[in-house]
């Protein structure tokens, strides 16, 4: 289900909730199948459900939003696998902890019982930190489950990665986070006080959180109204602002793709209208700014190179302002996308140059544009025959760069818009010159 609540001391088995204990607490699952929203996970086909079914685990890192199970899942995994289960947290736990933890499974070990251990926010520990677990999960001391938030391409050891699986769960989407308040109404035996919409307004205010979305239920569980709430009421009672949607929208990532089609339309009207709601309903200015950014290099590209820098700016200027002022940045940067001629060429071109790059990814680039470091390298003809441009007549030699057998291909293709109207031109110029110098 969710990560809903804390671990409980090392290798004991979950006490079971007292009927008067916190409303996650009473949810927490008992089985991977009971698990909500990471079936692509826990699924007979997925990463987990196999190395359940199989009876063996690897270590693995579990990267997800809040709530949306890193914790609960890693407590099932040890029982499912008949593991000691031992948890541990990067936050309030140093040196001193993982060394007796290491300790104590290595004494498991030789009684033949294995040990899983659960490092949450693992990406809270230094470099040299990640390091010591590398020998103890080598020799297989411990099974390493680590639980983080952040990239772990950024945020952990590339020896630590090598050694453990990296398993992504999903944020909840609206089904799951649906079904979180129906299991919650079954238990306690209460319908939540909200009219259709409200209900749809708390889902979608919990933005994939199961905790969150809980503990915001607990609260109106524990009230006594004469009606249900509507989606303002909610609002209002909640102290925090509910996002409305209608019933034929799901949340912000719908906004995101009107935002996204209305610039593409160069509609600057429309644009900044479904900017400003996203703003105004509480999303957040960095993840609308990454759209943008986005947005410049795809649809607009070399039609308007400026548009990227005014996105990065606008950016820069965000984190120096922050809100509200910070926000008339992402204003100017929303307008000058929407009036930006636009060019998907730039996009189109990296898409094909991927698709014939991994088709033709062992031919060898032409020996006459090789570096040649070495005697041998020389000998065998690297770099034999080349022509440097700056040499040549225009600055331009003409020379074949693609490997031998492939041919030449033209994966980017300016439009006549914007500045790609130039660089069109330049290429046309190029390709005239290179049959040119070839035929001659």
């Amino acid at each position: 289900m969710t990560d809903l609540f804390a671990s409980p001391p090392a290798d004991t088995p979950p006490s079971e909730p007292r009927d008067d204990g916190p409303l996650a607490d009473r949810l927490r699952p008992r089985t991977l199948a009971d698990v909500i929203g990471q079936e692509h996970l826990t699924g007979p086909e997925g990463a987990i459900g196999r190395m359940v079914a199989a009876g063996k685990l690897s270590s693995m890192i579990l990267w997800g939003p809040p709530g949306t199970g890193k914790t609960s899942t890693a407590r099932l995994l040890a029982d499912a696998v008949n593991m000691r289960f031992v948890a541990i947290s990067a936050v309030f736990s140093g040196v001193a902890d993982l060394k007796k933890a290491f300790a104590e499974a290595e004494a498991m070990a030789l009684t033949g019982r294995r040990t899983l251990l659960f490092v949450d926010e693992i990406h809270r520990f230094n470099r040299a930190q990640q390091d010591g677990f590398l020998p103890f999960v080598e020799k297989g001391t411990v099974t390493l489950v680590g639980a983080t938030t952040e990239n772990p391409s950024f945020a952990l050891n590339a020896a630590l990665l090598s050694r453990a699986q990296v398993l992504i769960l999903h944020r909840l989407d609206a089904a799951a986070l649906g079904e979180l308040l129906r299991r919650a109404e079954e238990i306690t035996g209460l319908r939540l006080p909200l009219t259709g919409p409200a209900r749809e307004a708390l889902v979608a205010s919990a933005d994939g959180d199961g905790r969150f979305l809980l503990n915001q239920a607990e609260t109106l569980f524990d009230v006594s109204l004469t009606e249900p709430l509507d989606p303002d009421a909610l609002s209002k009672f909640l102290m925090r602002r509910v996002a409305v949607y209608d019933k034929d929208r799901d949340g912000h990532y719908n906004l995101i793709s009107a935002l996204h089609k209305a610039l593409r339309g160069s509609d600057a009207q429309a644009a900044l209208y479904y900017l400003a709601r996203m703003l105004t309903a509480g999303e957040e200015p960095l993840y609308v700014l990454r759209r943008l950014v986005r947005f410049a290099s795809e649809d607009i590209g070399l039609a308007d190179p400026q548009a990227l820098v005014q996105c990065l700016a606008a950016k820069d200027a965000y984190d120096f302002l922050g809100s509200p002022e910070g926000e008339l940045a992402i204003v100017q940067a929303c307008l000058y996308c929407a009036t930006a001629p636009k060019s998907n060429a730039a996009y189109v071109a990296q898409k094909e140059a991927w698709k014939s790059a991994k088709e033709t990814g062992s031919l060898m680039p032409p020996a006459n544009i090789l570096n040649a470091p070495t005697r041998l390298m020389k000998d065998i003809g690297y770099g034999a025959g080349y022509a440097y441009d700056h040499d040549a007549e225009d600055g331009f030699s003409g020379a074949d760069y693609w490997p031998e057998g492939m041919g030449a291909q033209h994966y980017y293709r300016p439009v006549e818009r914007g500045f790609e109207r130039q660089v069109r031109e330049r290429m046309d110029w190029w390709e005239r010159k290179r049959r040119e110098r070839r035929e001659g």
